[in-house]
């Protein structure tokens, strides 16, 4: 037995022991490239296989795929890990906490999946391919010529190129012996109907003459998504794939790798999460659609390594993680419920894979912000103070520590985040200016001589709390026989500069019997003068 036998041998042995040991554990994986940011879309497929895993008391496993080396972005990988860890999907197994199926990146595996490519050759189900680039082209561009619309190394092709299927045993030989570049193509049965069932969309049904022989091994030595993620799902012991739609036209072939590998029975479910759509749902949402809109398509801020180029990201931009999951959630999957608002212990309890559905999701901002909206509502005053006070010292407002519980009171219930409290900052700073809208409507003859009246009643206030201003406020029309426009927008405006805001007497007790005085007497001084 050589050493590639006796390494497929063992791991066999393993994954057979795996598979007894965990044969009724639910065990899901989150796969991702480390090609870039994390876009939402791949946040939303980690969320639903930890929902799904989790529910059932199962593992979630992170994966990285790193099988294309050219493609790989330094500091990809670690934002990956970042963006887990801040929504608080905990994986049981991943590269750096290890576990028992381990390593967890596919390029500290490559020497796995080797033995796999050879016995797919060796049974009939693969082939050598010696075709070069330019060899490649020239057959796509003899396709087209015969106006082929879809021109495709396939079951009919394969018979006019370079590859063992068309060379003699002996030059096959020849060529491996003089480590020559090839590929390993998967030998795709001609008129053969290819079915599964997908946990989301029922029934699956392909017609294997349509589908090309795919490169299953490259000739850097390293396999492709479609040898590797199959090899890598069996020796994990993974129960369900739960991924994007993108790779449903991939399905029939990796339907086929498990049948030619001999592990049609320990096959996994497959389920396929709709796309995720632009706002007016034509097409997919991708990062230039949040860049012309206005909003982050990353859980977290992302630096191109090679361009400098900075894009946003949820948790910059103020969400509460609590906020962007529970967005996600609803990107395809509703509870039957009208609840909308879940933690995420609730999601785990209320998920159901069957309640997720096949048309694609439209991401609504909005909504996005409504729910950043209801979690910020839902804080404390005093958690929420924390996270302001950096934002304040950003904008050089002074405040005293003890007055910010108040005032977050006061503007939470008008924002959606908390640098939106920031539009508040008249609480600390006298107004300098007053929009002229208000003024050349409601300022009249009689205006300054009627708020004069009106400080004087403030002024011999004695509690200074907002029912009793606000009851002195409708003696004092009352008495006056005014209604209620004849003074309080300017009132509003002397106070805070803004036409606006939380209730006029609860600001004036904020401020305080002097500064609120001072304020309106500024404010009539300033009219009068000009």
């Amino acid at each position: 037995m050589n050493s590639w036998e006796k390494l497929l041998n063992e791991r066999a042995i393993f994954a057979a022991h795996l598979k007894k040991t965990i044969l009724s554990e639910v065990r899901v994986r989150f796969a991702p490239s480390p090609t870039g940011p994390l876009h939402l879309g791949g946040v939303r497929t980690a969320l639903f296989n930890y929902l799904f895993a989790k529910k059932q008391n199962g593992k979630f496993l992170l994966r990285i795929e790193d099988t294309d080396q050219t493609r790989y972005v330094p500091g990809a990988e670690d934002y990956i890990r970042e963006s887990l860890e801040w929504i608080g999907l905990e994986t049981d197994e991943d590269p750096w906490k290890g576990g028992d199926s381990g390593p967890y990146r596919q390029s500290e595996r490559r020497d796995l999946y080797w033995p796999y490519a050879k016995q797919l050759i060796e049974s009939g189900h693969a082939y050598y391919a010696f075709d070069t680039a330019e060899e490649l082209e020239e057959m796509r561009e003899r396709l087209k010529r015969a106006k082929v619309p879809n021109p495709q190394y396939n079951s009919t092709v394969r018979m006019t190129m370079k590859n063992s299927l068309t060379l003699s045993a002996d030059e096959v030989k020849e060529r491996l012996d003089n480590n020559e570049p090839y590929t390993v193509r998967i030998k795709m049965p001609r008129n053969e109907e290819v079915r599964f069932h997908d946990m989301i969309r029922g029934w699956v049904q392909v017609q294997s003459t349509n589908l090309d022989d795919k490169v299953i091994f490259k000739s850097d030595g390293m396999p492709t998504y479609h040898l590797a993620n199959i090899v890598d799902d069996h020796l994990m012991g993974i129960t369900h794939v739960i991924r994007g739609e993108e790779w449903l036209p991939s399905a029939p072939l990796h339907i086929l790798l498990y049948r030619y590998l001999g592990w049609e029975d320990s096959r996994p479910e497959f389920a396929h999460l709709p796309l995720i759509l632009k706002p007016d749902g034509n097409g997919k949402l991708s990062k230039r659609d949040g860049d012309r809109l206005g909003f982050p398509v990353f859980p977290l801020e992302w630096t191109d390594p090679e361009s400098g180029e900075v894009s946003s990201g949820y948790k910059q931009k103020g969400y509460f993680k609590e906020a962007f999951l529970n967005m996600l959630a609803f990107l395809g999957w509703n509870p039957g419920t009208e609840q909308e608002i879940f933690s995420l212990e609730q999601l785990i309890e209320a998920f159901s894979i069957e309640r997720v559905g096949k048309a694609g999701a439209k991401f609504d901002a909005e909504k996005t912000r409504w729910f950043n909206q209801q979690y910020l509502r839902d804080r404390s005053n005093e958690s929420l103070v924390d996270i302001l006070i950096p934002y304040l010292d950003k904008a050089g407002i002074s405040y005293e520590k003890e007055q910010l519980p108040a005032f977050v009171g006061l503007m939470k219930e008008r924002a959606a985040f908390v640098e939106e409290m920031l539009e508040g900052r008249y609480f600390f700073e006298q107004p300098t200016s007053y929009p002229e809208k208000v003024l050349s409507k409601k300022w009249k003859e009689k205006s300054a001589s009627q708020l004069y009246s009106l400080a004087e009643e403030f002024e011999s206030v004695d509690s200074y709390d907002a029912e009793t201003l606000e009851a002195r406020f409708k003696q004092f029309l009352e008495e006056q026989e005014l209604g209620m426009g004849a003074v309080m927008p300017l009132l509003r405006v002397f106070l805070t500069g803004v036409g606006s805001g939380p209730g006029v007497f609860d600001v004036m007790a904020f401020l305080g019997k002097e500064e609120s005085l001072a304020r309106i007497k500024l404010g009539i001084e300033r009219q009068n003068n000009g």
